[in-house]
């Protein structure tokens, strides 16, 4: 056995992904899968769902690839993912909290209906999907946990205040986590990612002169890709990053650390 090798596989891994048909999410679990782990995918659209774990299971045929169709920021749907795990009897020992969503307005602007979708789609489903799956991760000898953040929590950038006051929390939530659950053995993280080539992102970055605005600001002069985030998810979830927790990693091609 050579643990070094060991250190960068994931094999004898669960993880369960949620907003796992596109995007982020998508790239994450092509990149996990491809690291040894089983995966089990979340996502509402049901039909584009079952596509992807066709696709997957085609293109890595060692893994095990399952899926479950809800909307985790629903609490009726987030017991239902886990009840859906427990008739599995899946040892889970992976969980990437990707599943969000924003409207983008002025703070003036939003009704409060709409700000609180925002903080049940991004906040209080992840929170919740944390302690649902706290009880099966504590099971595990290297359990971790990646919550997918934004920039917009750790400076401002335009998608409206609800969504930067989401993602900060998001971060919070991670540190406290790491310190709480040291202890059962549960590694927590988050990635920080600034703008990347998704469905979300391609109608901002339509527009020409707003893409050279963003370029100006990104010191590596591109928009990141799905599966540049997904790269950093998966490390975070390595038995090599093992003494990683509680830390917020920016995968902003230089963004944060730009300035004057």
């Amino acid at each position: 056995m050579n643990t070094r090798i060991d250190a960068w596989q994931l094999h004898g891994h669960s993880a369960l992904i949620t907003g796992a048909s596109k995007g982020i999410g998508y790239a994450t679990a092509r990149e996990l899968a491809g690291l040894g782990a089983n995966l089990l995918l979340v996502a509402r659209d049901e039909d584009y769902l079952d596509q992807v774990c066709v696709e997957l299971t085609d293109d890595f045929p060692g893994i095990d690839v399952l899926s479950f169709a809800a909307d985790v920021s629903e609490a009726e749907d987030r017991m239902a993912v886990f009840d859906w795990i427990a008739d599995l009897q899946t040892p889970l020992s992976l969980l990437i909290n990707n599943a969000g969503g924003n409207r983008p307005m002025a703070t003036l602007d939003y009704q409060a209906a709409e700000y609180r979708e925002i903080f049940e789609r991004n906040l209080f489903s992840a929170y919740e999907m944390c302690r649902l799956a706290h009880p099966h991760l504590a099971q595990h000898a290297n359990a971790a946990i990646v919550n997918v953040g934004s920039v917009s929590g750790q400076t401002h950038v335009r998608t409206g205040s609800p969504y930067g006051m989401t993602k900060a929390a998001l971060h919070q939530l991670t540190r406290n986590l790491a310190v709480e659950w040291a202890i059962d053995g549960i590694r927590v993280n988050a990635v920080a990612p600034w703008y990347i080539r998704t469905q979300r992102s391609e109608p901002a970055l339509a527009d020409a002169d707003y893409l050279d605005e963003v370029l100006d600001h990104t010191p590596l002069r591109r928009i990141g890709e799905p599966e540049e985030v997904a790269a950093a998810i998966a490390f975070l979830c390595l038995p090599a990053a093992s003494y990683v927790t509680g830390q917020i990693l920016a995968v902003d091609g230089g963004f944060l650390s730009y300035g004057f």
